[in-house]
């Protein structure tokens, strides 16, 4: 079979064309093998190819090369031909293939749930033996409409509309049509227009001149196919609204104590029901390492991949046997289920244990069914390392596997043979098999009941993993285990946060280009149609604090350009290296810190070092050995120690670079330090000068350069919805990658991020983005009314244009309004917390709002607990409140 590739670029000097694809014509996708096509002129380039009759479909992009070099290709979205034995020979017209502004419309957000179409709607087949085949990217069709074409000739209907021929979306978001070539006379004048199935009438014609195609006669047996064409539109921004809860927090009459996949499939219908169209939620990987309610902490996961077991959904899994019990779980559940919070341990001991009875009554039978085998080939690269560790972490009482002896460091042979059906560890093995096994099948059906009903499940993938994970175990040179990740000081916590987790090796992630993230990426897909990056200012740099400190005061940004005695410097501050890069405090401030017990703190834990100043004792030197001296003590003597010991830890004004020991970083918030308010006043100004360049304008092409190396190859590797959580001290690069890469940033109208400003414009946010109004880190519109009354009073005088004193509560009629400009704001995606969805309805909204708040970020021990007080049920039978949703989405032009 004869293919002949054209296209028309202009190329200049030295520049040439070349073809990759997916036969070994075209070098099988390697770019060194691609095919040299031959310029003809007038900008038009030609490569002839005989392919063998058994190929029934090619997938190809066209790349500019120079010197054999592949410089730019095209947009990652392939050409494809589908080849008809009917036809000897093909002759493609196409178009170069740019990133479409409107990408977020090619994400399976949109192809696959929001406007996925039927294919072969609108089939025909070209009888003449000489076919034409056109193909149109047009992803902004909604499920009620389709695309057709009309032209200048009777075939196409004379330009009446009402004769257009209907298009057909095999492969949607790309229509294609296939004409009778010998019903066309060229030049051929034509136009796409979009079809309202529904009443059966036009409902809009594409913007721009009409279309041409002027094409050399056909011979028999031969197909022409045009593609790079894309619908022109000038459509009113689409925008839409949803909801945000963890799946945690779920209730329904059916739950245990704690949402699960089978309230998640509820929550479908609730959204549905009121005009919805996106359910964010917050990670549901495994974070099991002590099986206490510490570990409900979800962005603190021990496999990227796995589920954490108490989303199974019992019901759906199967029934007991047993009658009596039956009755002794039905009896813990319904108590647990009456619990205002989640009770952690609670409730994942009882379903862990209603699932082994389970496995236990029905055997064998439930490792045998083919479905079971083909989840684990396909799962087995994670689910091994995972069943190993739940094993051996049970075994050893501990997840720190550097305490597991000769399982310390992960070995492929030796896991292997714990895995086998033949190991005593089987049992464990299998079961813990069989519980991922249960999530994957159920999280896919309650992902294909969204899909079914329009609704997007949006995930969230953690910036970190805990130091103890199964990655950290089994991958250990994708991490640097020698620092902790963290946030700096922002509104959520002025002395920053310590995750705890490893830092990434970013070095070695880029020679397997970036395999473990996409990996990630993939297994995401498996659910979600679109997902939410946590903080991805780390893929700029990451906040890098030294193991030895507790708080994030003294992290540094990695990478970064730390600077030398001599940078220094140059900004004419005298560098002291001793002074201020060691903790020192002023006797005079040991008062302030340390109240009635400065005394004692200065003989017990305190050296002097002249007349003034004190430093920290070898035994309590860092922030980690002074928490261990404290580590059962909760009265308010030691409490007030502690802390006022961690300050003093924190008195330097340079921090050293772990890795370039003569360079230094600026500690972060190093005005509000005692050690800068001793400054003399030119001092204090040189080191402002140096501190602003340093964190505002040093760095800001360095990060710049680094997250597009990161994050271009990651979101071009899947079809989701990208989003990214862009809050807190955000460099001045950020907005441009995310939008040159289209990753929607996270607007949020308290957290402004235009500077001088102390509530974000909401009219001015940008349309690539999800507006707000908390999240899961903040507190909810009711609790944050009761927070700070100046700035309540100034937001409802000059933000809600109210006169008068704000009043004490926010009452639904107010909370109603904020929801409401949120609603109206540019944003493709409103998404809303359900607890501020519920403030909107006084018979509806929770009697104790302090119950509402999910995360405190200033507390490393949060407990993550936070449940609806309704069931799902109750919400579905919430006519008014519903209703009431429904017209406020509809009234801000939302669909």
């Amino acid at each position: 079979m004869k293919i002949t590739f054209q296209i028309n670029f202009h190329t200049v000097w030295g520049q040439k064309i070349c073809i990759v694809g997916s036969i070994p014509q075209l070098g099988t996708w390697q770019s060194a093998l691609a095919k040299e096509m031959y310029y003809v002129g007038d900008g038009n380039w030609r490569l002839q190819l005989d392919v063998p009759s058994d190929v029934k479909t090619i997938e190809y992009r066209y790349c500019l090369c120079v010197n054999d070099k592949q410089i730019f290709e095209e947009w990652e979205k392939n050409h494809r031909v589908e080849l008809d034995a009917s036809s000897k020979e093909y002759t493609l017209f196409d178009y170069w293939q740019t990133k479409p502004l409107d990408l977020a419309f090619y994400t399976s957000a949109f192809t696959q749930s929001l406007f996925a179409h039927p294919c072969n709607t609108y089939e025909r087949i070209v009888r003449s033996g000489k076919q034409l085949t056109i193909k149109v990217s047009a992803p902004k069709v909604e499920k009620h409409q389709s695309v057709a074409i009309v032209g200048n000739q009777s075939f196409l209907g004379d330009w009446d509309p009402h004769k257009a021929m209907r298009l057909s979306c095999d492969t949607f978001p790309e229509w294609e049509i296939h004409l009778d070539a010998t019903q066309i006379t060229y030049p051929l004048e034509y136009k796409f227009i979009l079809w309202d199935n529904d009443i059966q009438q036009p409902a809009y014609w594409e913007t721009g001149e009409n279309r041409s195609l002027d094409l050399p006669a056909q011979k028999k047996g031969e197909t022409f196919v045009v593609s790079g064409i894309h619908f022109r539109d000038d459509l009113p921004l689409w925008r839409c609204a949803g909801t945000v809860i963890p799946v945690f927090s779920l209730r329904s009459e059916d739950s245990f104590g704690v949402g699960d996949l089978g309230d998640l499939h509820k929550l479908v219908d609730w959204v549905k029901l009121t005009h919805q169209r996106f359910i964010q939620v917050l990670p549901m990987n495994d974070t099991t390492t002590t099986h206490t309610w510490r570990d409900s902490y979800p962005y603190s996961a021990i496999s990227v991949f796995a589920l954490h077991p108490m989303y199974i959904c019992l019901p759906w899994v199967g029934k007991l046997k047993d009658p009596a019990r039956v009755a002794y779980y039905e009896a813990i559940r319904k108590e647990l289920n009456e619990s205002a919070t989640v009770d952690y341990e609670q409730v994942n001991q009882y379903k862990i244990a209603w699932c082994r009875e389970y496995v236990e009554q029905e055997g064998n039978a439930l490792f045998d069914e083919p479905a079971f085998h083909r989840f684990l080939a396909e799962n087995e690269s994670w689910l091994v390392p995972y069943a190993a560790y739940s094993y051996l972490r049970d075994q050893y009482k501990t997840s720190d596997f550097n305490d597991w002896g000769n399982d310390a460091v992960y070995n492929k042979k030796r896991i292997s043979r714990l895995c086998s059906p033949e190991s005593e560890a089987w049992p464990e093995i299998s079961f813990s098999y069989f519980l991922q096994y249960l999530l994957h099948i159920q999280f896919k059906s309650v992902s294909d009941y969204a899909h079914k009903n329009g609704v997007v499940l949006k995930g969230d993938l953690p910036i970190g993993v805990s130091r103890t994970s199964i990655e950290a175990w089994t991958d250990p040179q994708y991490f640097n285990m020698d620092g902790q990740a963290g946030a700096p000081p922002d509104d959520f916590s002025t002395i920053g946060q310590n995750w705890g987790f490893p830092t990434y090796n970013w070095e070695v992630m880029e020679r397997d280009n970036y395999a473990w993230w996409k990996k990630r990426f993939q297994k995401l897909g498996d659910y979600f149609d679109c997902f939410r990056i946590d903080h991805i200012l780390g893929f700029f740099r990451i906040w890098e604090i030294p193991l030895d400190h507790i708080q994030g005061l003294c992290g540094h940004f990695s990478p970064a350009l730390p600077l030398t005695k001599e940078d220094i410097e140059h900004y004419g501050l005298w560098f002291d290296e001793q002074r201020y890069t060691t903790p020192y405090i002023h006797r005079k401030h040991l008062e302030l810190l340390f109240d009635d017990w400065a005394d004692e703190v200065e003989s017990t834990y305190l050296a002097q070092v002249d007349a003034d100043y004190l430093t920290l004792k070898p035994f309590c030197d860092t922030q980690r050995k002074i928490k261990e001296l404290f580590r059962d003590k909760f009265d308010v003597a030691s409490m007030r120690i502690r802390e006022g010991l961690y300050t003093i830890a924190t008195e330097v004004l340079f921090l050293r670079d772990p890795r370039e020991t003569h360079k230094f970083h600026p500690r972060i918030s190093a005005s509000s330090s005692f050690a800068y308010q001793e400054l003399s006043g030119s001092d204090r100004y040189a080191f402002y000068q140096l501190y602003w360049d340093f964190f505002y304008h040093r760095h800001n092409g360095f990060w710049k350069v680094h997250a597009m190396n990161r994050l271009a190859p990651l979101v071009s590797s899947t079809d989701m919805l990208v989003c990214g959580e862009d809050l807190g001290m955000i460099p001045q690069s950020v907005p441009e990658v995310m939008n040159r890469l289209q990753i929607f940033s996270l607007e949020i109208e308290r957290m402004p991020k235009t500077p001088h400003r102390e509530f974000a414009d909401l009219q001015s946010l940008p349309y690539h983005s999800v507006c707000t109004t908390s999240t899961h880190d903040m507190t909810p519109i009711r609790n944050w009314w009761k927070e700070d009354r100046g700035k309540i009073q100034r937001y409802f005088n000059q933000v809600l244009t109210r006169g008068g004193n704000a009043p004490e509560e926010c009452s639904s009629e107010l909370a109603t309004q904020i929801v409401s400009n949120h609603l109206a704001t540019p944003s493709m995606l409103t998404i809303i917390p359900i607890q501020d969805w519920f403030a909107m309805d006084d018979t509806v909204k929770s009697p104790d709002i302090q119950s509402e708040r999910i995360n405190v970020p200033a507390d490393p021990h949060n407990y993550w607990r936070y449940r609806m007080h309704l069931t799902l049920e109750q919400l579905m039978e919430a006519d008014s409140f519903n209703e009431k949703i429904i017209s406020l989405i509809a009234g801000s032009g939302r669909r």
